[in-house]
C-alpha cells in the first residue's frame, strides 16, 4: 500500500492577490530586412483583444459570418488582466459558472455554460482532454467558448456548449518573452516563452511555469505548481508541416470547499445562508491535499495541395492523473435523512472526499479543408473523421484503524470531528492515509465520428452555414472490490447519433450582419468516463439501456464590426434539453426537461488607438420544466427541483476588461465582474449569494 505523507497544506479562493510583476520581452523577426521598432511592435500585440477567426478548423467562416455565439478570449486579455488560472480567464466573459467537482466526478475545472455542465466538453487545441484538473494559461494562446449546443462542433455532450484552448506553438520568428511576479499572501510567480528559428524552415519553442502563493483571503491554504511545454514546426515555409509538442503540468495544492451554509432551516435560519467565517478553511492539516500531473503529448503534420485544399492529421497521447483528500464542511441541523445534528457554532468535518484518479486517452483525428464554386456559390468546407480512445481509473484512499470512530476522515479523537465556526483548530490527530490494493472502478470509452462543414456564400448578402456530425460511442464499465482487485459488476452502453446546425447570415452592411441558427447535442450515458455517478449519467443495470438526452436551441443575433479593431455580439436564444434522465419510481427513465431561455451582450477591441474593452452580459432564465418524483432535493430533476432555477446557473452576470495606454511603455488597466446568486441544489435550497 502507498502511505501519503504530506506537509501541511492548504487553498484559498479569494480571487484577489497585491502583486507586482515585470513583464519583459524581444523579438526579431526571421527576416532582418523587416525589423520594427520595439514600439511599434508591442503596439502590434496589444491589437488583439478583438479575433476574427477560431484556431479551430471546423470553422469555415469568419466569426463575423458564423451564426453562432463565440467569445475569444485572446492571450492579450489574459495577460492584461492576470488571468493566472482558466477559472480567471473564463471570469472575463459573462454566462460562464465555475462549479466543484461533487457528484461522483474528480476536483478540477467544471465549467457551466448557459445552464449546463460541460465539464467533459473541454478542448486542447480541438482534441477533447477530459483528464480532471485545475488548468493553467502560462502554455495558452486564447480560449474559444462556444455557447449553445455544440454536437456538431464536438460530438457527445456540448449540452451547453464547449472551452477549446489553443496552445502556444513554434513559429515563425525569434523572441523571448516572460514575467516575474511578488506579492502579498506569498505570491511568486515567474514565466518564460522563448521562440527560435532552426534555418529557414523550422522553429523551436518553450513555455515554462512557476508558481507558488498563498490564496488570498483565506486561511492556511497554498498553490504550488509548475510546468513546461516544448515545441517543435518543421517545413514552416513549405506546403508540408511538422509539428511536435509535449506538455507537463504538476500541481501541489491545498483543497478548500469553503465554508458550509444552512441546508435546512432550523434556528431561524433561512435556508442557504453561508455561515462560518469567510476566511476560515475547515481542512485538517497535512491530512487534506490535492496533487495532479498532466502529460499531454501532440503529434501532427499538414500538407497544402494548394492553396484551396489542405489535408491535416493529428495523433495524441494524454494521462492525466489527480489524487486528493478533500474535507466537506457541513453544518446539519434536524436533516430528515442524516442521523446526527452539529453542535451548535461548530462545523461537521467528518464528511470528506478522495480520490485516486487516472485518465489516459489516445486521439487520432484526420480532417481536409477545402474551397470550390458551384455555379455562382462559394463553398468553404471542413470534413474529417476521428477515433479516440479513453481510460479512466480511480484508485481511491482509505483510513484505518480509526479508534473506533466513525465517519470521521480517520481522526483519531472522536471531538475533533467538530470544530469552532469562527476560529476552526486544523492542526489536529489523524491516521495514514493510505491507497486502495486496487482500482474500485475501471472504464472505457471509445468514440468514433466522421463530420462534414460547409460555409456557402450565396450571394453578397446571403450566407447559409451547415454542419452535421455523426458519432458511434460506446462505453465499458467494471466496479471491482478495492481489496482484492476482483471484477463485481460489469455494464457496458453503446449509442449512434447525428447532430447538426443549420444557420443563415444576412448582411446588411460588409461589417454588420444578422443570423438565425438551429443546433443539437447529444449526451449518451457514461458521458466522458468521470461523469459515471453523476445525475443519472452512471453506468449501471438502471441506465445502460437508455437512450441520449438531447438538446436543441434556436438562436437569432447580430455582430457588428463598428471599426477593423472593435466589435459588438447580440444573442437571443431558446434551449430544450429534453430526454433529461430523472428518477421515476425508483430507476432512471428519459422523462425529464429542461429550458433556458436568455440573451446576451458582447463586446470586444479597441475603441481608441489607446482605449482597449472586453466583456459582456448574459441573461439566463433557466428551469426544470419536467421532473422524476424523487425526494432527494439534491437529485437532479427531483420532485421539488420543477420550475426551479437550475443549478450552477445565475440570472444575471456581467463582466467588464479595461485598459488603457498612457504611454507607449505605460499601460493601466481594471476590471470588474459580476455573478448573480448561484443556487448549490436542484432544489434551490443552497445558495452561492
Amino acid at each position: 500500500m502507498e502511505n501519503h505523507a504530506r506537509k501541511a497544506r492548504s487553498f484559498k479562493l479569494k480571487p484577489i492577490v497585491s502583486a507586482i510583476t515585470i513583464a519583459f520581452g524581444s523579438t526579431v523577426l526571421a527576416d532582418e530586412s523587416l525589423n520594427l521598432p520595439r514600439v511599434e511592435v508591442e503596439a502590434q500585440s496589444e491589437g488583439g483583444y478583438k479575433v476574427d477567426r477560431p484556431a479551430n478548423r471546423k470553422f469555415t467562416a469568419d466569426l463575423i459570418d458564423t451564426p453562432k455565439s463565440v467569445t475569444i478570449i485572446p492571450e492579450q486579455v489574459i495577460r492584461d488582466s492576470g488571468a493566472t488560472s482558466l477559472t480567471d480567464a473564463l471570469r472575463l466573459t459573462p454566462g460562464i459558472t465555475l462549479g466543484a467537482g461533487e457528484g461522483g466526478i474528480a476536483i478540477g475545472d467544471r465549467p457551466f455554460i448557459r445552464g449546463f455542465d460541460i465539464f467533459n466538453s473541454m478542448y486542447v487545441d480541438g482534441i477533447r482532454d477530459i483528464g480532471s484538473q485545475s488548468r493553467e494559461t502560462f502554455a495558452v494562446e486564447q480560449v474559444e467558448v462556444l455557447k449553445g449546443p455544440s454536437g456538431a462542433f464536438d460530438g457527445r455532450g456540448s449540452a451547453g456548449g464547449s472551452i477549446n484552448m489553443v496552445t502556444k506553438q513554434a513559429r515563425q520568428g525569434d523572441f523571448i518573452n516572460g514575467s516575474v511576479g511578488l506579492g502579498t499572501d506569498s505570491y511568486q510567480r515567474a514565466t518564460i516563452d522563448a521562440n527560435t528559428m532552426l534555418g529557414d524552415n523550422a522553429a523551436a519553442r518553450i513555455v515554462g511555469l512557476f508558481h507558488d502563493s498563498d490564496v488570498a483571503g483565506r486561511d492556511d491554504v497554498e498553490l504550488e505548481r509548475w510546468g513546461i511545454m516544448p515545441s517543435i514546426t518543421l517545413g514552416l515555409n513549405s506546403p508540408t508541416t511538422f509539428t511536435a509538442s509535449w506538455y507537463h503540468f504538476e500541481t501541489d495544492d491545498t483543497p478548500d470547499w469553503g465554508i458550509p451554509f444552512r441546508n435546512t432551516g432550523a434556528g431561524g435560519i433561512p435556508v442557504g445562508t453561508p455561515v462560518g467565517s469567510k476566511d476560515a478553511w475547515y481542512g485538517v492539516k497535512g491530512r487534506d491535499f490535492m496533487e495532479t500531473e498532466v502529460d499531454i503529448v501532440t503529434v501532427g503534420v499538414s500538407h497544402a495541395f494548394n492553396d484551396n485544399v489542405t489535408l491535416s492529421n493529428t495523433t495524441r497521447y494524454g494521462l492525466t492523473t489527480n489524487k486528493y483528500w478533500i474535507t466537506r464542511p457541513n453544518i446539519v441541523v434536524d436533516h430528515p435523512i442524516a442521523s446526527n445534528n452539529t453542535p451548535p457554532g461548530m462545523v461537521d468535518r467528518g464528511n470528506t472526499r478522495n480520490r485516486g484518479n487516472r485518465t489516459e486517452t489516445i486521439t487520432n483525428l484526420t480532417d481536409l479543408s477545402f474551397a470550390f464554386n458551384t455555379g455562382v456559390v462559394r463553398h468553404n468546407v471542413n470534413t474529417g473523421f476521428e477515433i479516440s480512445r479513453e481510460e479512466n481509473r480511480n484508485r481511491a484512499y482509505v483510513n484505518p484503524n480509526r479508534g473506533g470512530v466513525g465517519g470521521d476522515g480517520g481522526l483519531i479523537n472522536a471531538g475533533d470531528r467538530y470544530t469552532p465556526i469562527g476560529d476552526p483548530n486544523n492542526n489536529v490527530a489523524y491516521n495514514p492515509i493510505v491507497r486502495n490494493n486496487s482500482a474500485s472502478a475501471e472504464s472505457e470509452a471509445v468514440n468514433k465520428s466522421v463530420y462534414i462543414f460547409d460555409s456557402m456564400e450565396l450571394s453578397e448578402k446571403w450566407l447559409l452555414n451547415a454542419g452535421i456530425r455523426y458519432d458511434h460511442y460506446r462505453t465499458e464499465l467494471q466496479n471491482r472490490d478495492a481489496t482484492t482487485g476482483a471484477n463485481t459488476t460489469d455494464f457496458d452502453s453503446k449509442d449512434n447519433f447525428f447532430n447538426w446546425q443549420l444557420g443563415a447570415v444576412y448582411k446588411i452592411r460588409p461589417d454588420l450582419n444578422v443570423y438565425a441558427m438551429h443546433a443539437t447535442s447529444s449526451s449518451p450515458v457514461g458521458l466522458g468516463l468521470g461523469d459515471f455517478g453523476y445525475a443519472g449519467g452512471g453506468l449501471n443495470a438502471d441506465t445502460e439501456d437508455l437512450s441520449p438526452e438531447r438538446t436543441r436551441t434556436y438562436e437569432i443575433g447580430a455582430k457588428w464590426g463598428v471599426t477593423d479593431n472593435f466589435e459588438l455580439t447580440a444573442a437571443l436564444f431558446h434551449t430544450i434539453k429534453s430526454n433529461a434522465r430523472v428518477d421515476v419510481g425508483g430507476t432512471v427513465e428519459n422523462a425529464g426537461e429542461a429550458e433556458v431561455n436568455g440573451f446576451e451582450l458582447g463586446f470586444a477591441g479597441h475603441l481608441t488607438d489607446r482605449w482597449s474593452l472586453f466583456g459582456g452580459y448574459t441573461y439566463l432564465d433557466a428551469e426544470q420544466t419536467k421532473v422524476g418524483d424523487s425526494t432527494d432535493q439534491n437529485a437532479v430533476g427531483s420532485a421539488s427541483s420543477k420550475g426551479k432555477q437550475l443549478w450552477g446557473t445565475p440570472e444575471h452576470s456581467a463582466s467588464l476588461w479595461s485598459t488603457y495606454r498612457l504611454l507607449d511603455q505605460l499601460t493601466v488597466g481594471g476590471g470588474m465582474f459580476y455573478t448573480d446568486k448561484v443556487y448549490a441544489d436542484p432544489s434551490n435550497n443552497g445558495y452561492v449569494p
